[in-house]
Order: structure tokens, then sequence, then C-alpha cells
């Protein structure tokens, strides 16, 4: 992995678990190693590299859905999967929170212009949710359906930060599959 590949990983890392505003440079370039000069050398701004974090959480979201679209064999099993991902992150999430949503609302708080590439994260889980809707037979509710499960994950991410509480976490998944299992028909 290059130099600048190893900003971009640090500094995602940095901005997920202190923010982005309360990230520096000198915090990032400890985290990969190298000095300011080296550094500079690759990003000018903090706003370059959000930009290139932005990207890189982009790609690896269409890579991970990429993956379940191959790897499960029907639409709610994809979803499911999708739901499963407060469970499947759960010791950052009850540490950080979710990255998409910490990371949007904090953007929103900024009135930063970056917002909208955070918010295309969500964009791209609700198409893709939506689609698996879709191909379950419910394309006239399909949107519905995908922003129901992408506020079920922000929810339950948000209280499992604020609150740890593991058990509640899986039983509120288990309840929503259990939901989700009656779309299947």
């Amino acid at each position: 992995m290059g130099t600048r590949e190893q900003i971009v990983e640090a500094a995602n890392r940095l901005f997920y678990q202190q923010g982005y505003e309360r990230t520096s440079f000198a915090s990032i370039a400890e985290a990969v190693g190298i000095s300011r000069g080296n550094f500079y050398y690759h990003f000018k701004t903090k706003d370059e590299i959000l930009e290139a974090v932005l990207q890189a959480r982009l790609a690896d979201m269409h890579a991970m859905l990429d993956r379940w679209t191959e790897g499960a064999a029907t639409p709610l099993e994809r979803v499911f999967r999708f739901v499963e991902i407060v469970v499947t992150n759960r010791a950052d999430i009850e540490h950080y929170g979710c990255p998409v949503g910490t990371m949007t609302s904090e953007l929103a708080k900024l009135d930063h212009p970056s917002r909208t590439q955070a918010v295309d994260i969500f964009r791209v889980f609700r198409d893709w949710l939506r689609e698996q809707f879709t191909e379950l037979g419910h394309a006239a509710n399909a949107d519905d359906l995908a922003l129901q499960v992408l506020a079920f994950s922000q929810g339950v991410a948000t209280l499992s930060n604020a609150f740890g509480e593991r058990a509640y976490v899986k039983r509120e998944v288990e309840r929503l599959k259990t939901r989700l299992m009656s779309l299947d028909t």
C-alpha cells in the first residue's frame, strides 16, 4: 500500500473515531508515521483528505454490496446481511456509532460542502435495498421499505452507541428479520 493510501486509511479511521473536525493533519501524519512535508506532498488541505476518504468509503460500500449480491442466493438474504451489519460491526458501533451516520451528521452541523458526498453513501444503500425489495416483488413500496431498513439500522446503531446493550441489538435485528420474512412471497 502506497503512502497516499495509508494516509486515506488512517484519516478514515481517525475521522470515524475522533470526528472530522477534531482530527488534525499532525494526528494523521503521526498515525501513518510520516513527516508533515511528506504528508503535504499528497494532500494540501484537510478537505482534500476528506474527499479521498469519502471516495474510499463509497468504493468500499459498493464492493461490500457486490459481495453481498454475489454471495446470497435471494434478495431477502441480501437484506438480512444489511440488517445484520449492526451486529457484525457491533464493537465499533458501540464505541463510535455508525460511520456513515456520524460523518453525515458532523458534516451537516459544520455546513460542510462535502456533506452531499457523505449522503451519497446512504443513497447507495437506499438504491441497493430498493432493488432487493423490488426483486422480492414489492416494487410499489420498495423505496419505503428501503428507508425503513435504513432508519432501523441508524436507530439501532445510535442506541447501541448510547447504551451498549448487545442483547437489545441482537433482539431488534431478529425482530426485523422476522418482519421481513413476511415479505418473501
